[in-house]
This record gives structure tokens, sequence and C-alpha cells, in this order.
């Protein structure tokens, strides 16, 4: 392998899968071995104090490989997919610049691919569309999503994603249609009986390290009905304290909003003909074999 002097500019290294797919412990495999920085595209984990909830990396795993996108806002602050792609765009320039590889990982498939295909976002809004799609029931969202071909958001349980996931859709028609130069594009396909076995650990995994506590000191900080509280595994907590469902609920009601997540994430990545798909080994080796050729 050539030494930091000798190498020409780091390739950026792009993976993707869907939740509990092992991105990250792959990314930092890969960024140790390859001295690189990992960059999260994660719709979740930009919010600060929302750690367990989101599965955000672990102290000792931000320790080990240094990590950008986390802790962005608090809940509740606007971050958008257009934000994203700037703070990545300038995060992948800082970690070229240093020599080092940037990997972008991660499982929001707008973020990604706004990068990747470098979308040019459109800022504004039609206040009268909005009014309109405001105005729709959730499930009548859901049903102008399917009969145009939209991507439901990751968060589809929260009405001001799905109406900007709508929006977006029709702004959003600059990018191109084959990813930046010098990009290494993977995805971690798991079997759907793995892959439903990693999440339902992930959600006793939650439970074990407290995520019902985090959840109260965010409901007081933040406000429950906060918007960034109305995904993820949080209002079930909300409804466990209330007293409408079981401690063991909690575990099964997420672990199913988590597989349905998955499925979603998995539609939209299959799109992209682009990407290089296998197993975890499989992509560490296919990824090792390219950088060990780039760097």
């Amino acid at each position: 392998m050539a030494t930091r002097m000798e190498r020409p500019e780091p390739p950026l290294v792009v993976i993707v899968g869907p939740t509990a797919s092992g991105k990250t412990a792959l990314a930092i495999r890969l960024a140790k071995r390859y001295d690189g920085e990992v960059i999260c595209a994660d719709s979740r984990t930009v919010y600060r104090d929302m750690d367990i909830g989101t599965a955000k990396p672990t102290p000792e795993e931000q320790a080990d490989v240094p990590h950008w996108g986390l802790d962005m806002v608090d809940p509740g602050q606007r971050f958008t997919a257009a934000d994203f792609k700037q703070y990545a765009l300038r995060k992948v320039a800082e970690i070229k610049a240093r020599g080092r590889i940037p990997f972008i990982v991660g499982g929001t498939g707008l973020y990604i691919d706004g990068v990747l295909f470098d979308y040019e976002f459109g800022e504004g809004y039609d206040p009268t569309r909005r009014s309109q799609l405001e105005a729709l029931t959730i499930e009548k969202l859901y049903d102008y999503c399917h009969d145009n071909n939209i991507t439901l958001p990751g968060n589809d349980r929260n009405k001001r994603y799905i109406i900007r996931a709508i929006e977006q859709e029709s702004i959003n028609k600059k990018r191109k249609t084959t990813p930046i130069e010098d990009t290494i594009v993977v995805g971690i396909a798991t079997a759907r009986n793995e892959l439903r076995t990693r999440i339902q650990h992930r959600s006793e995994q939650m439970l074990a390290n407290g995520v019902v506590d985090e959840a109260i000191i965010l409901g007081k900080k933040y406000g429950w009905k906060n918007e960034a509280m109305t995904g993820n595994v949080y209002p079930l907590v909300k409804s466990y304290l209330e007293g409408q469902i079981t401690y063991d609920d909690i575990k099964d009601k997420n672990t199913t909003l988590d597989w349905q997540l998955a499925k979603r994430q998995m539609t939209w990545f299959r799109r992209n003909p682009y990407i290089y798909w296998g197993d975890g080994e499989q992509i560490y080796r296919y990824v090792a074999s390219v950088l060990e050729h780039k760097v």
C-alpha cells in the first residue's frame, strides 16, 4: 500500500443498507484499516441527546474512528436533506484534505442520494399546496405517495416528513444520473431472517441500555410533542408510561416498526443500479480490494 505522501486523492466510500444490518461496524473496520473517517447519513442520529433510541454509534465506536454528522441539532430544530448534503460535502473535502478516506454510512436514502447524485434541492414551497396536503389524513398521504411512486420517508408516522417528501419529489428535478466521480458505493444485503433477528436483538438492547429513562428525560427537556419524539421507539415508551402498552410491548412493537423501516430502506436502495451488494464479509473484501489499488 502506498504511503500517505504518495497517495492520490482518496476516493469516497458510501456504505448503505437497512437498519441493524451492521453498516457502522463495517465502516469502522474499514476506516481503521485504511485511515478513514465516518460521516453518518441518518436522519435520526442528527439529534442531540437522542442516543439510545436512535442506535447512535457508541462512545467506544466513536473513539475508534472519527465520526461526523452526529448531534447536529436539538430535537425540534429543522434539518433537511439539503442541509445534510451541504454538510457532508464539506466534511468529505476536509477529510480528503487530511489525506484520509471519507466513509458516508447510513440508511436515510435521500441523504445518501442527495450527495451521490448531486441533487439540486429546492428551497421554497408552495403555501397553497402545503395547506392542501396538510388537510389530508396520513392515510390519504400514504395513498398519494403510492399512486405517484414517491418513496415514504424513514419516519413515515410523521405527517410533516411525508408532506416534505411529496414536496421534494416535485422540487428536486435536477440530479445526476450517475454517481459523482471516484466513489465506491456498496450495500449490505442481509438474509430476511437474520435481519429480523438483529432488529429484535437491538430492540432488546435498547431497553437494557435504558431507553425508557432516556425518553423520560427527553420528554421533560424537549416535550413529547416534539417532532423528533414522534419517531423511533419514543412514542412507544410514552404509551407504556401512560399504561396503554406493557414493557414487553415496547420491544415487540419497536421490532415490527424497525422491520417495516428496513423494508422501506431496501426498496429505496434497490432502485440504485450502482450499488455493489453483498453480505458484510463480502463487502469488506470488495472495498478492501478496491482501496488496495487506489491508496
